[in-house]
């Protein structure tokens, strides 16, 4: 489990660092630390790019805080092992004076934002952004915008110091214009903002410089990692039978659209090795997709099942309705998606009825809709304002915002899952997801298991494998995060199948990876 932290706790973790080296009389020697790991990840970068180090041009972009200064250290370093340097000042009155005569001393060149014209014809290996660390805000501003601009359009690689500038340490807001770095270094710990806005920080690099990672609050962002999901998907043990590994019930779908149906209960038969009931009226097409699914033709006459999973292509209509009523009065943990998120917002008192926790999957549009409005530049306050105000409506709700980067949310904890693409944004592959989740809600995955202030990843809940149900209050974030994960790595594994290079998928391409993903995860 990787942990991202907010700005204030990585400034209070600095602070000792920052102190005993004043106190030695030597106040740049953390910065000088913190500038040997930029140095050294840029000549791995230039080794991977040009295939060497030695002769290699370099070119940073240098503002007035310690970002900067740890950009011309690494400058010096790297012209000491015969790099070109060359650096741009944005605020020259302002920029590191020592760091500024370290690199002079080893040779490199303090040149103006003019003189970066040069970039297109023979411009610089590598580019470092050192403009703004941990209290920028907003975007790029000149001349850096156009420098960076410059930069970005000739194909230089960019190396960031800490964060891209123009991105927000804490909310990972994007902002435009912003650096598009391919490597980011940044110091001792996770910011949360190379999980929040890991798209545009490229691969992440951690470097030691001697930080003791602060304690987990309720600003952390989690990462899991692929071993984490794979050790904790529900597989059968010896004494295992369909009920005891979870029976999970699917009211999707409709004789108008019956894709939806078909593609939510193939995915739940995929995720798990439970049953599914199937409740609507397009059983005829999810039976001949899937004829191990049990169908039924109401709500009420479903039957037992550990997790309902309700909406994708259900209606809005009163019929609907009712049904998310019956629902959520059942007992049962129970994911809601699509047309029954369309219901919530229209009906919000149908939460009210829930007697087990809820799980919420809105797509961007669908959030809205729920919110009546949200700050689309921070999806994760956002996120938990949304679940928090559930939580103290006395609604036991979990949310899983859709996105390049999936965030889930418990009121308490907020978990980031980038898979490294987009492969997934097709229609239909949210009913894939949902089918996936409901499954694992089933299961018990995680039910009053996972232990999300420690490493502990827990297992199949209460009642013994879920059969128990689950209580009011308990999390359903890690289900969430374990279908996030497999969802992605399946989308990537269907749009590979054919090459390296990707190609367009749907989502019964999608569907049909599944199975090689979760044996994928549980192999990692």
């Amino acid at each position: 489990m990787r942990r991202a932290h907010p700005v204030e706790a990585v400034r209070g973790a600095e602070r000792p660092l920052i102190a005993a080296a004043e106190a030695a009389g030597d106040p740049d020697a953390v910065m000088r630390r913190a500038a040997a790991g930029v140095a050294h990840h840029t000549a791995a970068l230039l080794r991977e790019v040009t295939g060497g180090v030695y002769g290699r041009s370099v070119l940073l972009v240098v503002g007035s805080g310690d970002n900067g200064g740890d950009a011309l250290y690494a400058g010096a370093v790297l012209r000491a092992r015969g790099c070109g340097v060359e650096a741009v000042l944005t605020n020259p009155d302002r920029a590191h004076p020592r760091g500024v005569a370290a690199l002079r001393r080893a040779g490199g060149r303090i040149v103006s934002a003019g003189e970066v014209c040069a970039i297109g014809r023979r411009g610089p290996d590598v580019a470092v952004d050192g403009v703004v660390g941990l209290a920028g805000t907003g975007p790029l501003r000149e001349p850096a915008a156009e420098v960076m601009a410059r930069v970005h359009a000739a194909g230089v690689p960019v190396v960031a110091v800490d964060l891209p500038s123009g991105v927000d340490a804490d909310s990972g807001t994007v902002h435009e214009p912003h650096v598009q770095a391919a490597l980011t270094v940044t110091f001792g710990v996770l910011r949360r903002a190379h999980l929040l806005a890991s798209p545009v920080c490229g691969r992440v690099e951690v470097v030691d410089i001697g930080l003791s990672e602060p304690a987990a609050g309720p600003g952390t962002v989690r990462r899991p990692d692929r071993g984490e999901v794979g050790r904790t998907w529900p597989v059968p043990g010896a004494g295992d039978d369909k009920y005891t590994q979870g029976v999970v019930a699917v009211r999707a779908g409709s004789d108008r659209y019956p894709g939806a149906a078909v593609l939510c209960a193939s995915a739940a038969v995929a995720a798990t090795s439970g049953m599914v009931r199937y409740v609507g009226s397009a059983a005829d097409a999810v039976l001949a997709a899937r004829p191990e699914v049990v169908c039924h033709p109401t709500v009420s006459g479903a039957g037992t099942a550990q997790a309902w999973v309700v909406g994708p292509g259900g209606g809005t209509g009163d019929d609907a309705v009712a049904d998310i009523d019956a629902v959520l009065a059942t007992g049962r943990p129970a994911l809601l998606d699509a047309d029954a998120l369309t219901c919530v917002a229209a009906h919000p008192v149908l939460l009210r009825g829930a007697t087990a926790p809820v799980l919420l999957t809105p797509h961007a549009g669908e959030f809205d809709r729920l919110t009546g409005g949200w700050d689309r530049g921070d999806r994760p306050g956002a996120l938990r304002r949304f679940t928090a105000s559930l939580r103290d409506r006395g609604i036991a709700a979990t949310v899983l915002l859709k996105g390049r980067v999936t965030l889930i949310d418990d009121g308490e904890t907020t978990f980031a899952v980038d898979v490294g693409s987009s492969w997934a944004a097709t229609a239909g592959s949210g009913d894939v997801l949902a089918g996936m989740a409901g499954a694992l809600l089933a299961s018990g995955m995680g039910v009053g298991g996972m232990g999300v202030g420690g490493m502990g990843v827990g297992g199949r809940g209460v009642g013994g494998r879920g059969v128990g149900g689950s209580v009011p209050g308990e999390s359903l974030a890690w289900p969430a995060v374990a279908a996030a994960t497999a969802h992605g790595e399946a989308a990537r594994r269907a749009a590979h199948r054919q090459g390296v290079a990707g190609a367009p998928i749907g989502a019964s391409d999608l569907l049909a990876a599944v199975p090689g993903a979760i044996s994928a995860l549980r192999g990692a």
